[in-house]
């Protein structure tokens, strides 16, 4: 089963920016989440064999013996053991790949999110009101948004996720629907070279510019930082400086965001074959000189929708190792060593292209080589991993602003 992604989201017509008792108490639902999840962690790191099973019995001993994570309702106390089994599965996956790092399990600090299954809420998709019944008497509230909730039925909704962002508090719904269009063949094909001078470079020689979206607003961030630091610690005004400092921060967050999305929804409804690097960013960013450039520009992201709207269009989309892919001639296949400084491709053979448009050409090259042996995979945007294995299709269809009603 697939799901709507979650680029279909509610946008809110208003933000909350006031502290009022109810959103109090969803702070504090989250931070009960927060324990139980680490409580689990901790009871994993001292016992030994500890399975899923174990952890499902474990929280519900905390809800037995400590008062407050009895308030939370059962369901979001498991999903909140789920997170952390979750966290434990990914380290014995890549423990076992011989993966680096291995990713050992952390303990969270700062959580945003509280998760629900099918209890513990009721919707009234007609008046957009929320009511959460837990113990923690948060009762209604009010969704602000766009998107009709009435086209999905309360059975299909699997789980619901309180999200605490920079502008407010957000309700997720997360509903297992098959999405899948039906797009008649372009009979076109693209290979992708991506870039900092360009956001990337295809094989038939355009060039799409780089955004740039943090280094736009850097000079403003660096005010706000400054402002920051100004104000005593912990006092009130420090706090609204934090706040308006995280505002902008999830602006850019959220251009990037948009940006990668509409682009890969272009590539891939435009072309039957979509060849790109196959990059290890995390590898990459540790660079001093371009790790905040490479991390504004959003390979990452780019890479996660192209394979998400390859997946749910019928298309293909293809890694391919970027290994020697702007030292090969795409005209000849000599091979021609040069330093990243040379911008330009000159071979014997006459051709002369861009650096990178010659990449692209081989990886559209190799990408259909490999067209054979390559199936189109890639995780949604924001797919709910911690969640527990049972839910990994699963991914936020709406997003709504709530407030207190």
């Amino acid at each position: 089963m697939h799901s709507l992604g979650s680029h279909l989201i509610l946008r809110p017509k208003c933000r909350v920016r006031r502290p009022f008792l109810k959103l109090q108490d969803v702070s504090e639902a989250i931070r009960t989440g927060q324990f139980v999840r680490n409580a689990c962690l901790r009871f994993w790191m001292d016992g030994e064999n500890v399975s899923k099973n174990d952890l499902y019995r474990h929280t519900t001993s905390l809800r037995a013996n400590v008062e407050w994570a009895g308030k939370l309702n059962s369901t979001a106390v498991q999903a909140a053991g789920e997170r952390a089994w979750s966290a434990i599965s990914r380290f014995y996956d890549r423990h076992k790949k011989g993966l680096k790092p291995v990713g050992y399990p952390q303990f969270k600090k700062n959580a945003r999110s509280v998760e629900y299954k099918q209890s513990g809420w009721k919707l009234d998709a007609i008046n957009k009101r929320l009511t959460l019944t837990d113990g923690f008497k948060i009762g209604v509230l009010k969704l602000k948004g766009t998107w009709d909730l009435m086209l999905y039925r309360k059975e299909d909704i699997k789980r619901l996720r309180i999200v605490r962002r920079a502008d407010g508090y957000y309700a997720q719904f997360l509903v297992d629907v098959e999405r899948h269009f039906d797009l008649e063949p372009t009979g076109k094909t693209i290979g992708l070279d991506v870039g900092l001078k360009s956001f990337y470079t295809d094989s038939t020689g355009h060039e799409e510019p780089n955004p740039r979206f943090y280094r736009k607003a850097e000079q403003k961030l660096r005010k706000m930082q400054r402002q920051v630091g100004r104000k005593v610690k912990s006092s009130r005004n420090r706090k609204k400086a934090v706040a308006r400092l995280g505002r902008t921060h999830l602006k850019v967050q959220r251009q990037r965001k948009d940006h990668a999305v509409k682009l890969a929804r272009c590539v891939v409804t435009s072309h039957d074959v979509v060849a790109f690097e196959d990059l290890n960013v995390r590898n990459m960013i540790r660079s001093r000189t371009l790790s905040k450039s490479i991390g504004d520009a959003g390979w990452r992201e780019f890479r996660t929708w192209i394979e998400y709207f390859a997946r749910i269009m019928g298309k293909v989309a293809i890694p391919v190792n970027p290994a020697y892919t702007s030292q090969i001639c795409s005209g000849c296949g000599q091979t021609v060593k040069k330093d990243l400084k040379i911008r330009r491709y000159v071979c014997g053979c006459g051709l002369n292209l861009d650096r990178d448009h010659n990449a692209a050409i081989n990886i559209l090259r190799t990408g259909l080589r490999m067209a054979g042996h390559a199936r189109t995979t890639g995780p949604t945007q924001e797919t709910p991993v911690e969640t527990g294995e049972d839910q990994r299709s699963l991914a936020p269809v709406a997003e709504a602003g709530i407030s207190p009603f």
